[in-house]
C-alpha cells in the first residue's frame, strides 16, 4: 500500500483506475504511454473503488492489486493501492497528494480514450487537467467520442501535436496529448459479462 520510490527527477506516468479486472486492453495503455511518453516508469494505482460506478460490483481491493501485479509484471511497471490507506476517493485528492509530496518529480496522468470521453463527469476535473499533463490513449469505438467530448473541446487550445508527445512531461499543466496506434479491443466490462458478473450499457468511467 505504499508509494514506489521515485528519486529526483523521475518522470512518472500515473495510470489509476479500479482495473476490475485487469486486462491486456490496460496493459496496452500503460505500455503505450510508457514508450511514446519515454517514461521513466508507469504507476499502476489501483483505486477502492469508482465513484462513477455502482457500488457492489468491484472486486475486494487485495484481489485486484494481485492481478494487477500479474498482469504488469515488468520491470517499469509499479503496482499500489496507497490511496484507500489514505482514504482518496477521487482523483484529484490523490494528485494533490502526489505533486504535494514528491515536487521534484515529473507526474503525467495516463488514461484511455474512454475514459476522456467522460471525464466531464470526474470530481473537479478542471483542477486535474491543471495539476499534471495528460496523455490519453486512443481506444476501440471511443476516439470520435473521446475528441469531441466536454473536455476535450474545454482544452482544445492545449492539446499537444502527437509528433511532440515525448516532451509532454517537460511541459506545464494544462497541456494533453492524443496518441494513436495500434488498438486493442479487451474491456473489463466484456470480461465481467462473460464471467458472468453483470456488466453496464453504460460508457465506463475512470480506469474502466
Amino acid at each position: 500500500m505504499a508509494l514506489p520510490p521515485a528519486p529526483p527527477g523521475r518522470i512518472v506516468g500515473l495510470y489509476g483506475g479500479s482495473f476490475n479486472p485487469p486486462h491486456r486492453g490496460h496493459l496496452h495503455v500503460a505500455r503505450t504511454a510508457l514508450v511514446r511518453l519515454r517514461l521513466d516508469c508507469v504507476w499502476w494505482l489501483v483505486t477502492p473503488g469508482n465513484p462513477l460506478k455502482p457500488e457492489g460490483g468491484t472486486a475486494p481491493l487485495p484481489e485486484r492489486l494481485a492481478a494487477v501485479r500479474r498482469l504488469a509484471a515488468e520491470p517499469r511497471m509499479k503496482v499500489t493501492g496507497f490511496e484507500a490507506a489514505h482514504g482518496f476517493r477521487y482523483t484529484y485528492e490523490t494528485l494533490r497528494f502526489l505533486v504535494t509530496q514528491r515536487p521534484h518529480t515529473r507526474f503525467v496522468w495516463i488514461m484511455g480514450a474512454d475514459s476522456l470521453a467522460t471525464f466531464d463527469r470526474w470530481q473537479r476535473w478542471r483542477d486535474i487537467a491543471r495539476l499534471v499533463p495528460i496523455a490519453v490513449v486512443d481506444r476501440p469505438r471511443f476516439g470520435l467520442a473521446a475528441l469531441a467530448s466536454p473536455a476535450a473541446r474545454t482544452y482544445a487550445d492545449a492539446r499537444l501535436a502527437e509528433r511532440d508527445a515525448a516532451t509532454l512531461p517537460f511541459r506545464a499543466a494544462p497541456t494533453w496529448v492524443f496518441l494513436h496506434g495500434p488498438l486493442d479491443s479487451h474491456s473489463s466490462t466484456a470480461l465481467r459479462a462473460a464471467n458472468g458478473c453483470g456488466g453496464s450499457a453504460t460508457p465506463p468511467g475512470p480506469g474502466a
